[in-house]
């Protein structure tokens, strides 16, 4: 019943640790989405940091939908994602344009499966 829900304890939060996925945490494509990425045995939950740039969305408004429509694409695809390890996750707008949801799903669905994949290879 609740696997489908998006609680605080899923969102990334801890400043120390964003620090960390910027620095040490490597990076995949999926356009219009980047996903930077770190295994984490710290946390309980796979973590996730959702950003759309202000430098191409000038308005609250837009940036506001993106990270809503990312959110929801994550939402509903995050049982894609292995329980172990954990990840730390950040997925940045990289698209000029709003794209429309169903763009932004199937990038969602894709990283996703893609980590599942690069979680073999460790």
């Amino acid at each position: 019943m609740g696997k489908f829900r998006f609680p605080k304890k899923e969102r990334l939060s801890r400043k120390k640790v964003i620090e960390e996925l910027f620095k040490k945490g490597s990076s995949l494509s999926f356009f219009p989405l980047r996903l930077i990425f770190l295994a984490h045995t710290g946390v309980a939950n796979h973590q996730v940091l959702i950003t759309a740039p202000s430098k191409n969305f000038k308005r609250a408004v837009d940036r506001n939908m993106l990270k809503r429509r990312i959110r929801e694409g994550f939402r509903l695809n995050k049982t894609l994602l292995r329980a172990s390890p954990t990840f730390c996750l950040a997925y940045i707008y990289i698209a000029k344009e709003i794209l429309p949801s169903i763009t932004i799903h199937k990038a969602i669905q894709s990283s996703l499966e893609r980590l599942n994949v690069y979680e073999k290879k460790d």
